[in-house]
């Protein structure tokens, strides 16, 4: 049981995502590396025969599964059914059942039944629904969504069961495109455990960090045109490519350095009496000539916060009493919290617990219903919606220069320039339309943005959604590094780990304050968890 790649290239003009890649995937869980534009989503689609490589072939297990992205083909059947739909030898079966026993029974009808119900019986058809049931309710989807159409059910609970499906009904092989959106912490590690009990060839593609080391053996790792298989997690990755080029660079300059020594001895002799030692020379600085080294397509935005010069009080921020809520569902009841200056907050829970709402109200982009919310003296804070289109006008047909200078008057064109390309957009990448971004880059672009107002606060909601690996690393540095307060929400463990002193929590019980780390609170509200160390305050 593998996966094989035979000399796999794609172009796309005059670019190229790799060339002639010859690699086998094995029984193993492989994470498929490398930035935003790389090709990771297009390999993943050649692997899967859903797009045609410019060369080459590949070779998969006859059953194989993979995440859709198509909710609309799915919206008029039942999340049940959407579910066991992945398989499909066993869904084919059941529609055929069904149509069978409409006819009129005939001895063929008759025999063509046997057959399909012991097509059913291999598929383990019989436990169908309730296996179905159970991939569900592991992934938090609610008992009372079962038998509802998918498009009756909420977004996030339509992708939950896409991925339902695509693990649904034992595959030989599964391949997983940013399976984490649209998940929270506790789904996500349902989905890790999930994984690592998984028997068949596992290739997923995730900026999560944290989820991929918990998850990969090997990284199968998109760069220099080509991909290269490294034994480990990400994190092992990392250190293995920065020895590899290293080690390679050092060969390099080893090799500039005898180059210039023969060089210098054929300069000095080469119109005297030593003719046949100069040609010796010249022979080796021909064998020693380093070969080009491919250029790695690794970049990693530059992102550092700097505060305002006006320094804020003690106390930046207060709530007492804070409600609030849309028609008849109340999000949030009678929260209070103080914020002190220096505090780094990791806001963590399930989707739709009112994370977005409580940001949005320490934004005062929400007006709250009761209670009350003050900023401390000197308090300048900065919002990162997680709804981009919030903060840029997609239709607007502006540059990302003209857009940039506009959110600070009376800037140098060249200090717009330069916060561009430390958020990778260099040359003629300064024109282009904010229409025409992808996630990634609108991502970039509001950071971009925050990197020049004057702030002492941000408040950040999914940051790092749409970033990829490289980007949410260098924005965990930043906020680590960040001199002021800041409050952000985030399902990524490793982003939230890296700078959050103390966690809001939105749990079922209501919403909790923890003066502590996110491990540290992850610990205490474990099942083993020692009650007495808890700092817990709820607060609804």
């Amino acid at each position: 049981m593998s996966v094989t790649l035979d000399h796999i290239s794609k172009n796309f003009g005059t670019k190229t995502l790799f060339e002639d890649v010859c690699i086998t995937f094995n029984r193993n869980r492989y994470a498929l590396t490398g930035p935003n534009g790389a090709g990771k989503s297009t390999l993943l689609r050649i692997i899967m025969k859903e797009e045609a490589p410019t060369k080459g072939s590949v070779i998969h297990p006859m059953r194989t599964s993979c995440l859709k992205q198509n909710i609309h083909e799915f919206k008029d059947y039942t999340t049940l059914n959407v579910v066991i739909m992945g398989n499909s030898r066993l869904w084919n079966a059941l529609q055929e059942r069904d149509r069978l026993y409409e006819q009129e029974m005939t001895d063929a009808v008759g025999m063509r039944l046997g057959e399909i119900e012991g097509i059913i019986a291999e598929e383990d058809g019989y436990m169908a629904e309730s296996n179905a049931e159970v991939l569900l309710g592991g992934i938090e989807v609610p008992a009372a969504y079962f038998h509802k159409k998918l498009h009756e059910i909420p977004q996030d609970m339509q992708f939950r069961a896409l991925l339902c499906q695509a693990l649904f009904g034992d595959p030989q092989a599964l391949f997983l495109d940013e399976p984490t959106n649209h998940l929270d912490m506790e789904s996500i590690s349902w989905l890790e455990r999930f994984l690592h009990e998984y028997k068949g060839v596992l290739v997923v593609v995730s900026h999560d960090r944290h989820f991929l080391n918990a998850v990969a053996t090997h990284i199968a790792d998109i760069d220099y045109e080509t991909v290269i298989i490294y034994p480990g997690n990400y994190d092992d990755m990392i250190v293995a490519k920065e020895a590899v080029r290293g080690r390679s660079e050092a060969d390099a300059k080893s090799r500039e350095k005898k180059i210039a020594q023969l060089q210098e001895f054929v300069a000095k002799f080469r119109s005297g009496t030593r003719a046949s030692q100069v040609q010796s020379r010249l022979r080796e600085i021909e064998k020693l000539q380093p070969q080009e080294l491919k250029k790695s397509n690794i970049q990693r935005p530059y992102i550092r916060f700097i505060p305002s010069e006006k320094q804020p009080g003690k106390v930046i921020l207060t709530c007492e009493h804070l409600a609030k809520g849309f028609d008849t569902l109340k999000v949030i009841k009678d929260f209070n919290i103080e914020i002190h200056r220096g505090d780094k907050i990791g806001v963590i829970g399930n989707n739709g617990r009112g994370k977005t709402t409580l940001l949005k109200c320490l934004a005062k982009a929400l007006t709250p219903d009761h209670g009350k919310l003050e900023y401390g003296n000197n308090v300048i804070a900065s919002h990162f919606p997680q709804n981009h289109e919030e903060y840029i006008n997609k239709k607007e047909d502006i540059t990302l220069f003209d857009w940039l200078k506009r959110k600070k008057p009376n800037i140098y064109d060249q200090e717009v320039r330069a916060v561009l390309g430390k958020m990778l957009f260099g040359g003629d990448d300064a024109f282009k339309k904010v229409g025409s971004l992808s996630g990634g880059e609108t991502a970039r672009l509001i950071i971009a943005s925050m990197l020049l107002q004057e702030h002492n606060l941000l408040l950040l909601d999914e940051p790092n959604n749409h970033l990829d690996l490289e980007a949410v690393s260098a924005l965990g540095w930043a906020l680590e590094e960040y001199k002021g307060t800041c409050v952000c929400v985030s399902h990524d463990r490793d982003l939230i780990d890296r700078f959050a002193k103390k966690i809001i929590a939105f749990t079922a019980d209501g919403i909790e304050y923890f003066d502590g780390p996110l491990e540290e609170y992850l610990l205490v509200n474990s099942p083993t968890g020692e009650s007495t160390n808890k700092k817990v305050v709820t607060t609804r």
